[in-house]
């Protein structure tokens, strides 16, 4: 079957009842799609490999000048997107005349939708049509054939119905042959198509894996076999982690810089093939998140960042039905909690907010804190001095912890999926 094209995606119907209109591009619809992304940052380029068809709400764009806009445009079409989808209405309330005429110049396909549809149902059409046409043979009926790997993990992290005797089969036919008492951990990688980061993290473990390489990242799920004596793995999300770490050494973090690893949670391997789908499509989510929400820690140097679900649970809560949709809630919930902070910050070069959240996260533990932050102990002791100034409040209180730490992982998230700037607007029109 031929790849799915601009045009295919546009037939689609989630997109169809968003009533497109193609501003621009109309000689380049028939350019292959690979796969199909969202973003609400106006640095979505850095997140593209080529051949991918961006959707956003534009509010990003929203407060942008002339020439951010413009060259928001120009990277996009650098890295190699064959395409611009954007929502006018909500937080956009028409195209900029700017990126329609950089489009038109740099013959960028540029498709503007009039009604609202959840992104979400646009990225799982339009991927799964990917996936089904890039499978060579793939008809309504998933074959097993040479591609029966790539089709169960895609029917799994796709939430297609199926039932255990042929998951079990199916998994057999694909090599995959967990022991007994294992745990399974649903992982997606982005950044590279390399599958044999994931084999040598899985010798790591020393146990099975399903791996494929799908145009946007690589899904997997790997085997935790028990520890000695067939007990369970104290912690098997932690030794997943640390196996890709560890596989990054020769190989991920010293050839593809800028990969990200996402882990689902640890499933029993006999709790059923709908936790195993589970596990796949938190490794999904998480990965979405930790594209487009910067991390509270620097990331090691030159190494892969490799999160997991439950690293993120608090953004996945704060951000659950979208980050547009909360946007209102978690500024003022930054502003109530930290607005002292941010104002000194908007009138001092400081480093507060992330100092409070990393030392909050890592147990208020002051050597912790100063090793992530890459700082002395001393400096480390002046700024939580300054915080708890300007709050007026003990930061170890413990009835202070979870919303202090809530609130710091809020302001990064609008931070990050909005641009500080517009966030620091958005504050400053709340207070």
């Amino acid at each position: 079957m031929s790849a799915l094209t601009l045009r295919d995606v546009m037939a689609l119907d989630p997109v169809r009842a968003a009533e497109p209109e193609l501003l621009t591009g109309e000689a380049a619809l028939d350019r292959p799609v690979r796969w199909v992304h969202s973003s609400e940052v106006y640095e979505g380029a850095n997140f593209l490999d080529g051949g991918e068809l961006l959707l956003t709400n534009g509010f990003g764009l929203v407060d942008a000048e002339e020439e951010v806009r413009r060259r928001y445009v120009r990277e996009l079409t650098a890295r190699g997107a064959v395409g611009l989808v954007v929502e006018i209405g909500r937080s956009l309330p028409a195209m900029p005349p700017e990126v329609t005429d950089e489009a038109r110049r740099l013959g960028l396909p540029l498709l503007a939708l009039r009604r609202v549809v959840p992104f979400v149902r646009i990225t799982e059409a339009a991927n799964r049509a990917i996936v089904a046409r890039s499978l060579s043979g793939r008809t309504v009926v998933r074959p097993w054939g040479d591609d029966h790997t790539a089709a169960l993990l895609a029917d799994l992290a796709d939430g297609q119905a199926l039932n255990q005797p042929e998951v079990e089969a199916r998994a057999a036919l694909a090599g995959f042959h967990p022991g007994p008492g294992a745990r399974l951990i649903g992982v997606s990688v982005h950044g590279t198509r390399d599958v044999g980061a994931v084999d040598r993290a899985a010798r790591t473990l020393g146990g099975a894996v399903l791996r494929a390489a799908f145009p946007g990242d690589v899904l997997a799920l790997v085997a935790v076999p028990p520890g000695p004596g067939a007990k369970p793995l104290r912690d098997p999300v932690r030794a997943v982690q640390d196996a890709f770490r560890t596989a990054a050494a020769p190989g991920l973090g010293a050839t593809a810089p800028g990969v990200t690893v996402a882990v689902g949670h640890a499933v029993d391997v006999g709790s059923g093939w709908l936790r195993w789908s589970e596990t796949l499509r938190a490794a999904r989510t998480t990965l979405e998140l930790a594209l487009t929400v910067p991390p509270p820690e620097p990331n090691a140097p030159q190494g892969p960042l490799v999160t997991s679900s439950r690293a993120l649970a608090l953004e996945r809560e704060l951000t659950r039905g979208g980050v547009d949709a909360n946007h209102d809630r978690l500024t003022r919930l930054v502003q109530h909690a930290l607005g002292p902070l941010l104002a000194w910050e908007a009138a001092h070069p400081s480093d507060l907010v992330r100092t409070l959240e990393v030392h909050l996260r890592n147990g208020c533990s002051p050597t912790r804190t100063a090793s992530l932050l890459h700082i002395g102990r001393q400096s480390l002791y002046q700024r939580l001095e300054r915080i708890e100034s300007l709050l007026g409040l003990e930061i170890d209180d413990p009835d202070l912890l979870g919303e202090l730490l809530t609130a710091a992982c809020a302001w990064r998230v609008v931070r990050g999926t909005a641009g500080a700037r517009v966030g620091m607007a958005a504050l400053r029109t709340v207070a």
